[in-house]
């Protein structure tokens, strides 16, 4: 099984091998809709092989994909914080293996085991961070002045 290069990198091995246990292989044709934003998120999945974008509705307009991802990351982590809805949407655009984990079985190790718990939510705040830093440059390649300002 592979672990994302991020989220339990922290986890002591124990902890590496209770969330291996719950894994379920699962796999996506390209096109499918994985989930939609603001329904319920009760489960995540890390990335084998294949593509997922991830995209924000736009109210009159096709959804808007704000970042991709694939092999070894992460795909959602609305599951972790209430009230556990989808921030975003995704879709698989090329087929996608993946391992599924249950959220609610997920949170009670954590709850049950605060190191354990620690770690998970470390992980995740992390993939958090470095996809909002990502969407951030994001915006400001789109949506900045181009050459306004001094150079830093």
């Amino acid at each position: 099984m592979t672990m994302t290069r991020y989220v339990f990198d922290q986890l002591p091995a124990e902890g590496r091998e209770r969330l291996r246990r719950l894994a379920v292989d699962v796999s996506f044709p390209d096109g499918t809709r994985i989930f939609e934003e603001g329904r319920w998120a009760d489960r995540f999945w890390i990335i084998r092989r294949g593509q997922v974008a991830l995209d924000l509705h736009v109210p009159g307009r096709h959804a808007a994909v704000v970042g991709t991802l694939g092999s070894g990351d992460l795909l959602g982590w609305s599951w972790l914080l209430p009230p556990y809805t989808w921030h975003l949407g995704a879709e698989a655009v090329r087929p996608v293996e993946a391992e599924e984990f249950d959220a609610t079985l997920v949170r009670a190790l954590c709850e049950a085991d605060p190191v354990f718990g620690r770690a998970v939510y470390r992980g995740v705040a992390e993939v958090v961070a470095l996809r909002l830093r990502a969407s951030r440059t994001r915006m400001l390649d789109l949506y900045g002045p181009q050459g306004s300002g001094p150079a830093r």
